[in-house]
């Protein structure tokens, strides 16, 4: 995510602290996440009030605060360490914090370049045949704090990403029953999250038409089994398999199809990265930019933690590891004091836009420091590279993941 627009997003939700955090509040808290455990703590300390605020909320308090205002919250490693991410810690991401939910009911409209303009409720969504699927969520700047040289904006490290079960309609079978015109080749989004100050720009994203209509498109109304939470889009939001999070549009209202790519601030300016990696620090040239839309493929150590204290003796090292377009072939795990790199037991079955889980026993040869790396490998032949090409706003960092630990 543009480091840019997270300096714009920044000062403008200090300067709508108040409205923004009346209805984030009011909307939001009240155990919409579910229960949490509100012990301990990671990352930057929360302020009284905020921890008053997670408590309520039921927001478990070993994530990582990036933000409060609006609430950026980032998983620890050990959360996802499973294959469906707990959604109490579930990372969050917001651009203008959540819109004020059951003031009134809410609809979501498909128009523009269709032959039959639709109005559904939610009602009318759910009385549709669902799909369900299991996907990979991940925020584009997640591993920006990793990037050298550094770049401002949120410094999400290695926890910006989840895996849930999502169910929904098909957003082939909204444009569908619409009808769309042979002219249509982008599909916008507009949410219900309205920008803190008149100078702050929408988020508006569009997608391709043919990426709208891919039978694992959807527009999601249950995450893990259960209603959407506020937090995470609900009542409905966009969920695009493979693609990164800024194409995953919370609070959906509207479904606009059009002839052009959104025009808006967030898809002309913001989420955008080279066609070609540039040298770090260079400013690229904006015609070589392009949108952001498949993730690359990538790894995660979920055990041990960073840090972590280890007896001598065998070892068990997990993770999970995604990618964009197919699914992950291979995980290899080495340390970088033995560069030498063993293949992991892959744990469930390839699937487009799914994580897989990793496990290797490994034994350190002796007491000492050690530092664990892990690579994977994608079904288009895509190897997680040692460190990501640089870009200026700090987005897909996908290079080796590396847990220091100690063996006593």
């Amino acid at each position: 995510m543009a480091a840019e627009l997270d300096d714009h997003r920044d000062r403008d939700g200090r300067a709508g602290a108040a409205s923004d955090r009346r209805g984030f509040l009011g909307t939001v808290w009240g155990g919409m996440l579910g229960a949490g455990g509100l012990a301990g703590g990671l990352g930057r300390a929360a302020s009284p009030s905020a921890r008053a605020d997670e408590a309520s909320a039921g927001v478990d308090r070993r994530m990582i605060v990036r933000t409060e205002r609006p609430l950026n919250l980032e998983s620890p490693s050990a959360a996802l360490d499973s294959f469906l991410t707990p959604v109490p810690e579930f990372f969050v991401r917001s651009h203008h914090g959540a819109p004020a939910i059951g003031l009134r009911p809410w609809e979501v409209v498909v128009e523009g370049l269709v032959e039959r303009p639709l109005k559904l409720s939610l009602a009318d969504l759910e009385a549709m045949a669902s799909t369900t699927i299991p996907a990979v969520l991940q925020c584009a700047g997640n591993g920006r704090g990793l990037f050298r040289p550094r770049m401002p904006g949120l410094v999400w490290e290695r926890g910006a990403v989840g895996h849930a079960e999502w169910a929904g309609v098909p957003l082939a079978a909204l444009l569908e029953r619409a009808g769309v015109r042979p002219e249509a080749a982008h599909v916008h989004f507009v949410g219900g999250d309205v920008p803190p100050t008149p100078k702050s720009p929408a988020f508006i994203r569009s997608i391709p038409v043919a990426r709208a209509k891919a039978e694992d498109t959807l527009v999601a109304l249950k995450m893990n089994g259960e209603p959407l939470p506020v937090l995470h889009g609900g009542p409905a939001r966009v969920v695009v398999p493979g693609w990164g999070g800024d194409c995953w549009t919370k609070w959906i209202r509207r479904i606009v199809v059009a002839a052009e790519e959104a025009s808006s601030f967030y898809m002309k300016t913001g989420y955008r990265i080279p066609r070609k990696p540039i040298p770090p620090g260079v400013a690229p040239d904006p015609a070589d930019l392009v949108p952001v839309e498949w993730m690359n493929v990538k790894s995660l150590i979920t055990w041990p933690g960073a840090g972590a204290a280890l007896a001598r003796g065998p070892q068990e090292v997990r993770g999970v590891a995604w990618t964009g377009e197919g699914h992950v072939v291979k995980v290899e795990v080495a340390t970088v004091q033995d560069p030498t790199w063993r293949e992991a037991e892959l744990l469930d079955g390839p699937r487009q836009g799914s994580w897989r889980r990793f496990k290797l026993a490994w034994t350190p040869p002796a007491a000492g420091e050690y530092v664990l790396q892990a690579r994977a490998t994608d079904s288009k032949g895509e190897v997680q590279p040692e460190v990501s090409p640089w870009n200026k706003s700090g987005y897909l960092w996908n290079g080796y993941d590396r847990v220091p630990c100690t063996v006593s």
